[in-house]
């Protein structure tokens, strides 16, 4: 039995918590799909708990108050999270010992969960140890992979489809988290090879809502980027052969139509009426960034650092009209994140740092005010190192070699 405290954080986890890292809520929600199993299973009821206190306690802050100040109203809520956040990582390692219970369903969850508390704690805990886990769990349980999920065991229609959210937004996780961290920090694992259900791509089950095919395309520009960290110098010839391939996933990029796609994602009759207008325009941001990110990448392979105002300023106005809509304005840290580091306007800046303070008042997720700190910490070092547009190419290697690793999505 709950007692009373965990009932109502549970009610929170509910009613906030589970809108908030899903595009479109839906009564198909996974995240509230995951209520039934927390109520059986200790470890992921209490990773439940976590997000909900600590989103409450978030919410009573400013963004720009110190991250180390706990305001006295919020400090009751500050002591609920960590309390809740021990205990889920106390028995979620009694859990992980235990060999009996390493293919449970819940257990991979958790872990799923404590990587959104990290988003609401910093985003730049321990998202990535717990990222690994996930997939050591599915590697290592062929019960949570694979198109045989469904026979041996018969989970459930419900809980096959959590797996299946659970495995596509690591997927996503991984692939834009890979972005803004060390080159070759986070293991290579093909998620498109553990699930077909991959494939069939559902806006009410995602998380940010970036279309699988530029998380494509961003994954293996990812990988160009981490085969460029080599300790010797490379010859002309494979440099010239990583600027082709990299050419082509631009490319690739360019021809990905966002309006084509909103149109044609699968719509359920049951399911609320679409924003079919601005549905694009986050596709878009997703499409822009990824861009910019690939330009920059081929730019170190060229020697170059090239102009991409245009291309800044297209992904500034799409942020703009996202804007008025917080169920898509949620979901775009990472565009914004990507325009921040391209910038050379302090009017742009300015926007963009309005831009993560209205992003951090639609969720209260502390790594969108770190991430303002640390765009404010990058413009100054531009700055001391030769102006605004210095050196431009080089933050898709030393962003994330700036002290922790960053999951700004």
């Amino acid at each position: 039995m709950l007692d009373s405290t965990s009932k109502y954080y549970l009610d929170y986890y509910n009613h906030l918590i589970c809108k908030l890292f899903i595009v479109y809520d839906s009564e198909r929600n996974p995240f509230r799909s995951l209520i039934s199993l927390a109520l059986t299973d200790q470890t992921l009821c209490k990773a439940a708990l976590a997000l909900a206190a600590r989103h409450k306690a978030n919410s009573g802050r400013s963004f720009h108050e110190p991250g180390t100040v706990v305001p006295i109203q919020s400090r009751g809520t500050h002591y609920d999270a960590l309390l809740f956040k021990q205990q889920a990582m106390q028995q979620l390692a009694s859990d992980l010992s235990d060999t009996t219970s390493c293919a449970k369903d819940t257990i991979m969850a958790s872990i799923f969960l404590l990587i959104f508390l990290d988003l609401l704690e910093s985003g730049s805990d321990r998202w990535n140890v717990h990222l690994e886990g996930v997939k050591r769990v599915i590697e290592t349980n062929p019960l949570l992979s694979g198109p045989d999920m469904s026979t041996s065991q018969d989970p459930g229609r419900t809980v096959l489809q959590i797996r299946n959210f659970i495995t596509r937004q690591i997927y996503l996780i991984e692939t834009l988290g890979a972005t803004f961290v060390r080159p070759k920090l986070l293991s290579q694992f093909n998620f498109l090879e553990q699930s077909e259900a991959l494939l069939q791509e559902t806006i009410e089950q995602s998380f940010l809502g970036c279309p699988e095919y530029l998380l494509t395309a961003i994954q293996s520009l990812s990988m160009c980027r981490d085969a460029l960290t080599v300790p010797e110098p490379l010859d002309s010839a494979t440099l010239t052969g990583h600027a082709q391939n990299i050419n082509k996933i631009i490319e690739f990029i360019q021809d990905f139509d966002c309006t084509i796609w909103a149109s044609s994602l699968p719509h359920p009759d049951d399911l609320p009426t679409r924003d079919t207008h601005n549905l694009p325009m986050l596709a878009q941001s997703y499409k822009l960034g990824a861009l910019i990110y690939g330009q920059r990448i081929l730019d170190t392979v060229t020697k170059q650092d090239s102009t991409q105002g245009g291309l800044v300023q297209e992904l500034i106005r799409v942020i703009g009209l996202l804007k008025e809509e917080d169920a898509l304005f949620k979901c775009i840290l990472w565009p914004i994140f990507v325009a921040g580091l391209e910038c050379r306007e302090p009017a742009q800046r300015d926007f963009l740092s309005s831009s993560l303070e209205r992003f951090w008042a639609v969720t209260s997720c502390m790594n969108g005010v770190n991430a303002g700190r640390i765009l404010q910490g990058y413009w100054q070092w531009q700055e001391q190192e030769g102006g605004p547009g210095s050196f431009a190419s080089r933050w898709v290697f030393t962003i994330g070699r700036m002290g922790q690793d960053w999951l700004l999505i």
